[in-house]
């Protein structure tokens, strides 16, 4: 099968993975510092990270990385991105096009793909509009309730999780945690929750080793710029004890070393996700080998409040889940064990792969 694996990152991601290349190298040279540092690696099929010679990768919307391709291939400069993924697809001869940003690529997109191109799959953990990519044979994701909607809208649907990454084991190594409470994520309007959950945790770093990697949204940092703070946008500003334990934003192999170093990982969900969780961070804090402290919903198989992972539901009691679980070394200690042991065993890249194929048909 001709396995051709459509990618996407964060922006704020961009300088990181830059300085990890040149704009003057080739494209499989950015492509391996891209895959070797892990950002997004759960979504990564197995075929890619084992270089199968009939598996294709990219970040469609990488500039600099597709540009290369582009430069290789005799493509003319003024090519457009989407250009340049067509040509791209054409010359791997693609039998199966999965991506994870059906968004961009909507079924306007899917009109002008090549006609060795069988099937079409698309990776979707957001509610939104199915109409722009119903045309897609196959919408697949985490989220039950999401799905459930599309497949009202006419979309077909089938559950499917990301695989646990096997390099996170070295980083689920480390007995030496100095970080008592780690959050890794995004603060925005979309996060109301998980802003009140953050700004209490936050003040717990007077006794604790408190650290949060925000990536802020757009609105958050030009509301904390020196002219935001002359308009009324404080709403969108982090509060003081938030701002005195925040750094910057933090992915891949960087991620990895956080999460390995840190005793309890705070996981908050966006707001529109309803109850229904299992996002990224689940999978990575418990692949890290650190207790998930995540707040209650409806979870993944073998994410099991009390065995697994611990939940919260409100601010208050994520404190004070916070306090009880670094008084009680042991406790802690072997739920962060079976978690890191389920995720591993319920979620191994290569299951992964074979749930891929029976979707594939």
């Amino acid at each position: 099968m001709k396995l051709f694996q459509c990618f996407s990152y964060y922006p704020s991601y961009k300088s990181a993975l830059h300085l990890l290349t040149r704009p003057s190298d080739s494209f499989e040279n950015q492509k391996k510092a891209f895959l070797d540092d892990r950002f997004g690696a759960a979504h990564v099929l197995l075929p890619i990270d084992r270089k199968d010679p009939d598996a294709f990768f990219t970040n469609w919307d990488d500039e600099r990385l597709q540009r290369a391709w582009a430069r290789q291939n005799g493509i003319k400069p003024a090519a457009t991105l989407e250009s340049i993924l067509l040509a791209q697809i054409e010359a791997h001869g693609t039998e199966v096009f999965y991506t994870i940003d059906p968004v961009r690529l909507n079924s306007t997109f899917l009109k002008k793909l090549p006609g060795t191109v069988k099937r079409t799959i698309a990776w979707r953990a957001a509610p939104g509009d199915a109409g722009i990519f119903a045309n897609y044979d196959l919408i697949v994701g985490n989220f039950p309730a999401i799905l459930q909607r599309m497949a009202k809208e006419g979309c077909r649907t089938a559950e499917f999780f990301p695989g646990h990454d096997p390099v996170m084991d070295e980083y689920a190594a480390n007995h030496e945690r100095k970080i008592d409470v780690l959050f890794v994520g995004g603060y925005s309007r979309h996060h109301k929750h998980r802003a009140l959950v953050l700004e209490q945790v936050a003040r717990l770093a007077k006794d604790r080793t408190v650290v949060m990697h925000l990536d802020r949204s757009r609105l958050t940092v030009i509301a904390e710029s020196p002219v935001g703070r002359l308009l009324n946008l404080s709403a969108h500003r982090r509060p003081k004890s938030l701002r005195a334990v925040s750094r910057p934003p933090i992915f891949g192999r960087k991620l990895y070393a956080a999460l390995g170093a840190a005793k309890i990982v705070l996981n908050g969900a966006i707001d529109i996700s309803g109850m229904e969780r299992g996002n990224m961070r689940c999978f990575e804090a418990l692949g890290c080998g650190s207790l998930l402290l995540s707040d209650a919903g409806i979870y993944p198989k073998g994410m099991l409040d009390g065995n697994t992972l611990v939940t919260y539901k409100t601010a208050t009691e994520a404190v004070n889940r916070i306090e009880d679980l670094l008084g009680s070394h042991e406790h802690r200690l072997a739920i962060a064990s079976r978690g890191n042991a389920m995720v591993r065993d319920v979620y191994a890249k290569e299951q992964q792969w074979a749930q891929f194929l029976t979707l594939v048909g």
